[in-house]
């Protein structure tokens, strides 16, 4: 299966960073980046990729802005949110603009691969300490299950 991704996100050190977790995914192609939201929906349009990781605050137009464009587009791209933010508000507002997933930027390492499979697979991945916790639970019972927060309000 070839799945193509976009990359959108304003600091182009973290661009590399998240080029290199990607790489262990050899079926994964990255078709293109961005640095800020409204050049995300142009590559978007062009490039129709499977799913947009996408940071929230930058300049020119906010994750969350493009976010809600993208949707709109409807090509059936699926929306990653990648932040700093740690925020329950924010999780909501995420949801609220049509994002399928929302991983911290300081959970990349362990929480990025999953969340892209999660979507992937239709679900979503919003990771939090009650998702991990859910997780975990899941884990200690012997089940492989993707993490699938749709239970969150909105």
């Amino acid at each position: 299966m070839h799945i193509k991704i976009l990359i959108v996100d304003d600091h182009e050190v973290v661009r590399q960073g998240l080029r290199t977790i990607l790489k262990a995914r050899p079926e994964w192609e990255i078709v293109g980046e961005a640095a800020n939201g409204e050049e995300a929906v142009q590559a978007v349009m062009k490039s129709k990729p499977d799913v947009v990781i996408l940071d929230i605050t930058m300049p020119v137009m906010s994750g969350l802005e493009a976010t809600q464009e993208i949707c709109a587009l409807n090509l059936g791209s699926r929306v990653l949110i990648f932040t700093m933010h740690d925020s329950k508000s924010l999780v909501k507002a995420v949801r609220k603009a049509g994002a399928r997933g929302y991983v911290l930027k300081s959970h990349a390492a362990r929480d990025l691969i999953r969340a892209i499979e999660a979507l992937l697979a239709g679900g979503s991945f919003f990771g939090n300490d009650l998702g991990d916790a859910i997780q975990d639970k899941n884990s200690s019972k012997g089940r492989n299950l993707l993490l699938r927060m749709s239970f969150l309000p909105t």
